[in-house]
């Protein structure tokens, strides 16, 4: 029995004689049992566990022996099985660990794979995100717009909801407005007059607060119109209301495919908007304007309902004038059609010059170019006629003397007028730029007429002293004169100024320091180069008139030079005195020449003229008649009656004092014409003294030089000793 007891414990214990019976947890319970019984109970003592065993199996009969072979079969089986287990189990621990250090190794592998690709999607992402940011960002902007819009629209349907719950359009209605005729005296005001008018006032009241609490709120007290003008103040509420009925007959009249809207009649809308505006004149002053002075509102009724008025207009302008670029016909009388709008309206209506009009529709660049481009063209042709025309070179007030100083023919005065009328059209033009861009087109007409003048000139130089000859010097100097007044013209001025503020380099040129001073104080002038170039064509011009002349008189003066002014009889020896038979060729074609001049030539031309045309005669007179010959006492008395007597007075009739304008003549005939002794004492005077200055005054000669005197000194032949 012990013996099987030891063989229990043994087979109980097999990790104990592997050497593993520490490292492992899987022991029995028996013998972990048996363990602790020993600890309890002493050493040799069975535990309480085996003697319950016993007892239960076997029992404390003897008899029951006979079962301790069974029992260690059962037990012996069982330790076997434990044995396998445990053998099994320790087998398999690392093959699971292998597999599971192998799982674990592919687990990391895989989740750096997927770190790694997460990185990389990162900074997809992220790049994608940086690349949206500004589609976001706009997205963003778009959605507060529609949300700004959204608040607008729920304020403007609150707004028709009000309009909707006032008697405002109804109370207009009542009191007949809107006026499409001039409203007539013989209508007798209704019967409720007094109170149509409280109402009015209260109701325009009400409307003003309404639109004070909205420019409160919004903090937009400008506006920007649609057709390209400056911003401006809104409307007043009253008359945007009032402007509805007139805007709809405006639309209904002038849009679509009505009749009345053509392109060919833009005076058809225009003349319907200042109708308007002056049939509603009076009830704007006399009804409106003072319930709003009442209320504060500091604005003018019948101003409101005009710039309203003018927005209509405005935006028509606007659609049409595109259209018609391309029928310059068309696009002249559309301009000439705003152009007598804006007068009317300024003139005739009162309209405030700080607001704008419709001319601002005239100045975007595709329509001014195109204007600039017709002004040209028409321009052109216009001159082209004129001097083809057959009475281009002959003044239309030839027989009126007191229009005809300046005897323009008529293709310069046309011409002239025709640079006027293009100032008249562009002087309201509200920016200087583009009126210095039309400017520059009249400098360029001027200078092409210029050159027109010249050709023709060439043409005629065969005979200078011709009708038609005078008639372009007359069209030169009156081109000229006419530029010298615009170069005065306050409104010139003011765009000489704007010329140089704005440093417009193809108008003025380049300019220097000095230069720009000069037109910047108005000393100057736009016109100054072309002012120049006409001068110049005038100088030379009238030199080769008076070269005609000249060569015509010296013909006629070759007798009279050649005379025998050394044997005349002396003036004692003639009864009286008379002119010289070889001068009267001379006189008369002076005379005639003269004559002619005057006539064919304006006045101012005509005193430069005389005036040349006696100092060339001088000098010819000095030179070729009295420096030429010798003088006996009879030849200088001659020649000073023929000077002072028949020459000087036929310069007289254009000044009182012609021998001023002969001086070379004059004072040579005070030297021929001394007594001898005066002309003893002279000629000492100025042997001796180094300055006889004085000597020379006293007697009245002031030109010649005292060399001069000592030469006509010598041509007297009546010396004593000769």
């Amino acid at each position: 029995m012990e013996g099987s007891v030891d063989c229990v414990v043994v087979g109980n214990v097999p990790k104990q004689q592997n050497g593993q019976s520490d490292e492992s947890d899987l022991q029995s319970p028996i013998s972990t049992n048996y363990e602790d019984s020993e600890t309890e109970s002493g050493e040799g003592a069975l535990p309480d566990y085996v003697v319950e065993l016993i007892e239960k199996e076997i029992g404390v009969d003897l008899k029951s022996l006979k079962k301790v072979s069974a029992l260690l079969e059962k037990l012996t089986a069982e330790n076997k099985l434990l044995e396998e287990q445990v053998l099994t189990v320790s087998s398999s621990v690392p093959l699971r660990v292998s597999a599971a250090l192998s799982a674990a190794e592919e687990s990391r592998v895989s989740l750096e794979g997927l770190l790694q690709r997460e990185r990389v999607l990162s900074n997809t992402l992220i790049q994608h995100l940086q690349g949206a940011q500004p589609w976001a960002d706009s997205l963003g902007r778009t959605l507060e717009q529609l949300d700004n819009t959204e608040k607008h629209m729920k304020y403007l349907q609150c707004l028709s909801r009000i309009e909707e719950l006032s008697d405002f359009e109804e109370l207009l209605i009542q009191l007949h407005w809107p006026f499409i005729s001039p409203p007539t005296q013989s209508l007798s005001p209704p019967a409720n007059a007094q109170e149509l008018h409280s109402q009015l006032e209260l109701l325009v009241a009400q409307l003003l607060s309404l639109q004070t609490s909205d420019d409160l709120i919004s903090e937009k007290p400008t506006s920007v119109s649609r057709v390209g003008l400056p911003p401006t103040t809104p409307l007043s509420l009253p008359v945007q209301i009032m402007l509805l009925p007139l805007s709809k007959r405006f639309r209904y009249h002038f849009t679509g495919n009505r009749q009345t809207n053509s392109l060919n009649k833009p005076e058809w809308f225009l003349t319907q908007v200042l109708m308007w505006m002056g049939n509603s004149s009076n009830f704007m002053e006399e009804k409106i304007q003072p319930i709003l002075d009442r209320n504060g509102a500091n604005v003018n009724a019948k101003v409101e309902l005009c710039r309203g008025l003018l927005t209509l207009a405005q935006e028509k302008l606007a659609l049409d004038a595109p259209r018609l670029l391309y029928d310059d016909a068309l696009f002249c009388h559309l301009v000439d059609e705003i152009l007598q709008f804006e007068r009317e309206l300024r003139t005739t209506h009162s309209y405030p010059s700080t607001l704008p009009g419709v001319l601002h529709v005239l100045l975007e660049e595709v329509v001014l170019q195109k204007w600039l481009t017709v002004e040209r063209k028409m321009a052109i042709e216009k001159v082209d006629a004129m001097l083809s025309a057959e009475g281009a070179w002959s003044s239309q007030y030839k027989d009126i003397s007191d229009m005809d100083e300046l005897k323009a023919p008529d293709c310069a005065e046309t011409f002239m007028t025709l640079l006027l009328v293009i100032t008249d059209r562009y002087r309201a033009l509200p920016c200087p730029r583009a009126q210095l861009r039309f400017l520059a087109l009249q400098r360029e007409l001027v200078d092409d007429f210029r050159i027109r003048l010249t050709q023709v000139m060439k043409e005629e130089s065969r005979n200078p002293l011709g009708a038609r000859y005078c008639a372009i010097l007359n069209a030169a100097n009156y081109i000229s004169t006419v530029l010298g007044d615009w170069g005065d013209n306050v409104f010139f001025l003011q765009l000489q100024q704007s010329a140089v503020a704005l440093g417009e380099e193809e108008l003025l040129g380049p300019l220097g320091v000095t230069e720009s001073g000069r037109l910047a104080s108005l000393e100057g002038s736009l016109f100054e180069g072309l002012l120049g170039l006409l001068e110049r064509l005038r100088g030379d011009m009238l030199g080769r008139l008076l070269e005609a002349v000249m060569r015509d008189v010296q013909k006629k003066a070759q007798p009279y030079c050649r005379d025998r002014w050394l044997s005349l009889p002396s003036q004692c020896d003639q009864a009286t005195m008379s002119l010289s038979s070889l001068a009267c060729p001379l006189m008369l074609c002076l005379r005639d020449h003269l004559l002619q001049l005057q006539q064919m030539l304006c006045l101012p031309l005509f005193q430069t003229g005389w005036q040349d045309l006696a100092e060339r005669l001088d000098l010819f007179l000095y030179q070729n008649v009295i420096l030429y010959n010798h003088f006996n006492e009879g030849g200088a008395a001659q020649l000073q009656f023929d000077m002072t007597r028949n020459l000087f007075p036929l310069f007289g009739h254009y000044c009182k004092r012609p021998e001023n304008f002969f001086k070379h003549v004059k004072e040579a005939c005070v030297i021929l014409c001394l007594n001898v002794g005066s002309a003893l004492l002279l000629r000492d005077v100025l042997r001796q003294q180094p300055s006889p200055t004085s000597a020379l005054n006293e007697l009245g000669v002031y030109r010649l030089a005292p060399c001069d005197v000592l030469i006509l000194l010598n041509l007297r032949a009546s010396w004593p000793g000769k």
